[in-house]
């Protein structure tokens, strides 16, 4: 018998942590290689972790709810075969077990810690990074809360209803200082603390009101909506489109289309293919701010905004401007699909480099997107509709238009 190690993978580029959603085994259930162990979601994707070994669940160490860092254990599995049967084992980043981590510190940027740890809950087995910064940002002293969590562990759950209640525990005598609020200042300047921003407001609720419980899902959302608006200077922009052509062009192809390939053969389709063309013939629209310098990208994917009933997810179609419209519409039916099959895998996900919003879908005729950071840009695709047009000659006729809709980062792009 051999004890292994399940870790919190990396599902994506930039991922450092990831969020239990759900567990899907308990102790004492026996798990084949490669079975789904739990849900997690990160600020990418919400995903699945796989076991890499075959054997029995021994201990979870993670609790729905709680956010963890890239390579630290979850669960441990008990195996019959040890190392040795499990040559062929997932491949996960190392991590230090939980058991070795500091108990009550928390290290800051370089090497200096708190002048006097905080306090621990009773029976609390350790505060995870998110937990700690979850508390230094909203001012809770972990010494006067009660966790929910395995052993009386304080998860983030616990932290977001007290947050959500409007009653800040805080330290009635001696205050820590934690040590995330300082910033670490060069040699000849002074540490200068950092402004933390200020706890939700308290809502106060009637009868008949609904609380809907935050999913990680849609704090993921709101966590990205909410820099890409604070990060990202937005400048917008519309213009009309005659799109009458394109519209008989597709009207007298669609029904053979769809019985021939089985899909539906959509003007978004034509909308994604025209944007990858354009995008080679402006190449900064494809880039991206990076702090010190602006990154050109030299492929371009094409993020597409796909919605669920409770979520909005953007699978990428991939060098979208080498593939034909037919090619495009199958993949933009593919990626649809496994958003609302709940199929669509974190690798779908990734390397986005423009977004293009089909918002006509839903009957919108005009909207200013929210970049989809860290793109530079992003376009809405309104509906079209039939309208009267003033026409070479001052002659006037019914046309079909459609208004395309530009957000884009000003520190990128310029208006021009």
């Amino acid at each position: 018998m051999a004890i292994e190690k399940i870790e919190m993978p990396k599902l994506g580029e930039s991922v450092t942590e990831g969020t239990i959603e759900k567990w899907l085994v308990k102790p004492g259930d026996t798990v084949n290689k490669y079975d789904p162990l739990a849900e997690v979601n990160t600020d990418k994707v919400t995903a699945e972790i796989p076991s890499s070994f075959a054997g029995v669940i021994k201990e979870i160490t993670v609790q729905e709810g709680e956010t963890v860092e890239v390579g630290v254990v979850v669960c441990t599995i008990e195996t019959e075969g040890g190392a040795e049967g499990n040559a062929e084992q997932v491949s996960q980043p190392a991590a230090v077990p939980a058991k070795e981590e500091p108990a009550n510190e928390m290290p800051a940027a370089g090497s200096q810690k708190p002048a006097s740890p905080l306090k621990r809950g009773a029976g609390a087995a350790r505060f995870s990074p998110a937990v700690m910064r979850m508390a230094q940002e909203n001012n809770i002293d972990l010494s006067l809360v009660e966790g929910s969590g395995k052993e009386g562990r304080i998860t983030r759950k616990d932290l977001q209803a007290i947050i959500d209640s409007g009653e800040i525990p805080t330290a009635a005598a001696q205050k820590v200082e934690p040590v995330a609020e300082v910033v670490q200042a060069a040699p000849s300047q002074e540490a200068r603390p950092v402004n933390k921003p200020a706890a939700p407001e308290a809502i106060p609720t009637a009868a008949g009101d609904i609380e809907i419980p935050i999913t990680g899902v849609r704090r993921a959302i709101a966590t990205n909506m909410l820099r890409s608006k604070h990060e990202a200077p937005h400048a917008w922009t519309m213009i009309e489109v005659d799109v009458t052509n394109l519209v008989q062009y597709r009207d007298s192809l669609k029904n053979d289309f769809k019985q021939k390939e089985g899909f539906n053969l959509t003007y978004f389709a034509f909308f994604v293919k025209a944007v990858s063309q354009a995008l080679k013939e402006f190449p900064m629209m494809n880039s991206m701010w990076a702090g010190d310098k602006i990154i050109q990208k030299k492929d371009i994917n094409i993020s597409i905004a796909v919605a669920t009933e409770d979520a909005l997810f953007v699978p990428v179609i991939k060098h979208a401007d080498e593939k034909t419209i037919k090619g495009i519409g199958r993949e933009i039916n593919e990626l649809a699909s496994k958003v609302r099959s709940g199929k669509l895998k974190s690798d779908e996900m990734q390397g986005g480099t423009f977004t293009v919003n089909n918002t006509g879908s839903f009957g919108s005729i005009q909207s200013m997107g929210i970049i989809n950071y860290p793109q530079a840009a992003i376009l809405q695709v309104e509906s079209i509709v039939k309208r009267p047009v003033v026409m070479n000659g001052g002659m006037i006729a019914v046309r079909d238009m459609v208004n395309l809709c530009l957000s884009l980062d000003h520190r990128v792009l310029d208006g021009l």
